[in-house]
């Protein structure tokens, strides 16, 4: 075998379509997207509230953020266990992250969701410069996933500062912002589905959304009721979230109806909704 083929069977794992280190985008990814954002935003407040306190809570976020980040990584192809944990662990980090310029440097949410967003386009910009595509089925090497999970955190942190301004500073409160963010949602999607908008765009545009989204819920739900919340807490609520997350991905891992395919392999069966909801296509 020559070198060139040696080298080229070497990375066969990471080039070809169907070991791509990102999910297919379909119903069950937006479900579990949806759900992770929501459980970052109870679990980061439950763990900066609690006895360990603001500073070993985000310590801790970031070590546990980090070595998830470290096996995603080191797994050559899109494994549902390994993909999901970084995701919720990006949930609970990136709101740390946002919280801590506003609670321990008084940043108001107005500045912090605009210098989030500058982040945001920056990781865009050098993304689309470097690689010409931001396409998620194009995360088939390590710097292409660089960017990939740098643009995820920047989005969670933007989310995050982006629903706190809505409920806090525009005084909306958490469940009209949550609504005010359903409708946003919707926006890519018809855009994508009825227009023929640009997918990359409209799956990005709709992921950006998901954040303050499910942030919105899940303060609403945990949040005591004199500051417009359900008051049910912060940590039964991100206990409740990380359970349906488990269910959900244990299905995916089992099922591998996410893991997204060879185009010579037929697709498994698609549920009722998946064909309306794979944004993010080349």
């Amino acid at each position: 075998m020559s070198a060139a083929s040696r080298h080229s069977h070497g990375r066969s794992a990471l080039t070809t379509s169907g070991a791509l280190r990102v999910p297919e985008v379909a119903l069950a990814f937006w479900i579990v997207k949806g759900l992770s954002t929501a459980m970052g935003e109870a679990t980061s407040d439950a763990l900066v509230n609690s006895s360990l306190g603001a500073t070993v809570s985000v310590l801790l976020g970031f070590v546990v953020f980090a070595a998830a980040l470290v096996l995603q990584f080191r797994t050559g192809r899109y494994r549902a266990w390994t993909y999901w944990l970084t995701v919720c662990m990006v949930g609970v980090f990136g709101t740390m992250a946002a919280d801590v310029m506003h609670v321990a440097l008084h940043v108001p949410y107005t500045a912090s969701t605009i210098f989030y967003a500058c982040v945001l386009g920056a990781v865009f910009i050098t993304w689309g410069r470097t690689e010409r595509t931001l396409s998620i089925h194009s995360i088939d090497t390590p710097r292409r996933e660089a960017f990939y999970w740098a643009a995820v955190v920047s989005t969670f942190a933007m989310g995050t500062a982006l629903g706190d301004f809505t409920a806090t500073t525009l005084k909306l409160g958490y469940f009209p912002s949550a609504a005010l963010f359903a409708g946003l949602i919707l926006i890519p999607l018809l855009g994508w589905r009825l227009l023929h908008w640009n997918p990359v765009l409209c799956f990005w545009s709709a992921y950006v959304v998901t954040r303050p989204l499910g942030a919105s819920i899940a303060d609403g739900l945990g949040k005591a009721k004199d500051v417009s919340g359900m008051g049910l807490g912060d940590g039964p609520v991100a206990v409740a979230l990380s359970a349906l997350i488990v269910v959900l991905v244990a299905y995916l891992a089992v099922t591998k109806r996410d893991v997204q395919r060879d185009p010579a392999t037929p697709p498994a069966p698609a549920v009722d909704g998946d064909a309306a909801l794979e944004l993010g296509s080349r």
